[in-house]
């Protein structure tokens, strides 16, 4: 609510974000959730100002105590909604570059992809998108490998929402080129876009004139159909 508030201009950002802080110690993942949502549209609105390095720095803030006491593996007993938790604070964490979240999300990817410790399916998503938001080229191949020898549907649309991550120019072609690729079934390719364009100033200014060059050929794809009104929305 303060958020749509502060949308419309009737209280200021500032207060708004006051009021995220009190919610530090809170340990409810709907909370939680809505607080990532709030910032994140935070940041999209700042991302083209001087102040979006200041949001990044608060959400490591706000989000780091609430990162620390879960860590990074579960506890006997916890219930589900703690597995989400942990997967939402660590992503934001990690997105925002804090740097022991990076560090140990890296660690646990490149064990991942030699096969010395698999990475349950609830970190998957949180440790993709952070080594591919502070990635590389490497980063990149080696992400779109394991798509490609992932046998279940289900890792390969988790790979593909999280590529829009990567940061570079050239490596944002490179996921617009793949979203249209036969890698990608015709009915994923709007998640590999929206992806992009949620991932950065760079992604969103890349996959509108993706979609702007490409037109022809997306609207011919899908016809009209839900998935063309979903990539305009995106």
């Amino acid at each position: 609510f303060p958020r749509r508030q502060a949308r419309a201009g009737i209280i200021s950002t500032v207060e708004v974000l006051k009021v995220m802080e009190a919610f530090v110690n809170e340990p409810n993942y709907t909370v939680w959730s809505d607080l990532s949502c709030n910032l994140g549209i935070l940041g999209t609105l700042l991302s083209h100002t001087d102040f979006y390095e200041d949001i990044q720095v608060f959400v490591r803030d706000v989000f780091s105590p609430i990162g620390e006491r879960l860590g990074w593996d579960p506890r006997p007993g916890e219930g589900h909604l703690d597995a989400l938790l942990r997967g939402l604070v660590l992503g934001k964490l990690g997105k925002a570059g804090h740097k022991a979240t990076l560090e140990e999300a890296r660690r646990r990817f490149k064990e991942h992809v030699e096969g010395k410790h698999v990475l349950s399916a609830d970190l998957r998503s949180p440790v993709y998108v952070t080594v591919l938001k502070h990635g590389d080229s490497s980063t990149l191949d080696t992400m779109l490998k394991l798509h490609k020898q992932a046998d279940m549907q289900e890792e390969k649309n988790r790979i593909e929402r999280v590529l829009g991550a990567i940061s570079q120019p050239e490596l944002i072609q490179k996921v617009l080129t793949f979203a249209l690729s036969e890698e990608v079934r015709p009915q994923d390719t709007v998640s590999v876009i929206g992806g992009v364009a949620g991932g950065s100033k760079q992604g969103r200014k890349a996959a509108w004139k993706f979609v702007r060059d490409n037109w022809e050929e997306l609207y011919n794809r899908y016809q009209g159909g839900f998935l063309i009104s979903r990539l305009i929305k995106v």
